[in-house]
């Protein structure tokens, strides 16, 4: 079920004749988020079941079930729900699963495997992509409501470079410091910080540090 090597793809008419073509990947991202979103091999089973790829001519919508393919489709992703244990550089268990594209989905790895890591360890942290703006309120809307869980804390990561750029400095030139494009990005992480408070939920900035962040700039971020 990986679209990636078919974004680009070069096919054979006749006659030695080649023509470039690809595959979008949004039919792929909703076997994704439906495979994130899913609780057991029944739960994913159903889901897939009920996808609606198009409609007849009376705009009757058409199933994934009528094509009678879905136990094939399972077949392939039978093995890939079993989560994958791997270990970060500082030594610690993290679990992959999944990854639907937030701006397409739901952003967030599946949920299989966040209960999973809920299950054997004191404290579980599972990431949203794409900022407090669409991750994290996709996260708490979609993932943890289908989960029946609420998170304790929701930690927002931020770097200097990020807010210089949304304080109006060009990418060649987010390595120099800048004070006066701190003061005017940091906006941003004030929205971010007020999307989650909407939530009444906690909050944790983590400033993540670059060798060439100026102290400076880290001490202006800290205070």
């Amino acid at each position: 079920m990986n679209d990636r090597s078919l974004r680009e793809v070069d096919i054979k008419i006749k006659n030695n004749n080649f023509a470039k073509t690809k595959f979008e990947i949004t039919a792929a991202s909703e076997i994704m988020a439906i495979f994130c979103l899913a609780k057991s091999i029944k739960d994913l089973r159903n889901k897939i079941d009920k996808i609606i790829f198009g409609y007849d001519s009376n705009e009757k919508p058409l199933y994934v079930k009528d094509l009678q393919i879905t136990d094939s489709v399972v077949s392939l992703l039978k093995d890939a729900m079993n989560p994958n244990l791997v270990q970060t550089l500082e030594g610690n268990p993290a679990i992959i699963h999944g990854g639907p594209f937030a701006n397409v989905a739901h952003g967030c790895n599946s949920i299989i495997a966040t209960k999973l890591g809920m299950n054997l360890g004191d404290i579980t942290i599972t990431e949203a992509g794409f900022g407090a703006d669409l991750g994290a309120e996709k996260f708490i809307n979609i993932k943890c409501r289908l989960n029946d869980i609420k998170p304790n804390a929701i930690v927002i990561v931020i770097t200097t470079k990020a807010i210089k750029m949304h304080g109006g400095v060009k990418l060649e030139n987010l390595k120099s410091a800048n004070i006066d494009a701190l003061k005017k990005g940091i906006i941003l992480l004030e929205k971010h910080i007020k999307n989650i408070k909407n939530f009444n939920l906690n909050y944790i900035i983590a400033l993540n540090h670059f060798i060439d962040d100026s102290e400076n700039e880290l001490n202006f971020l800290e205070n």
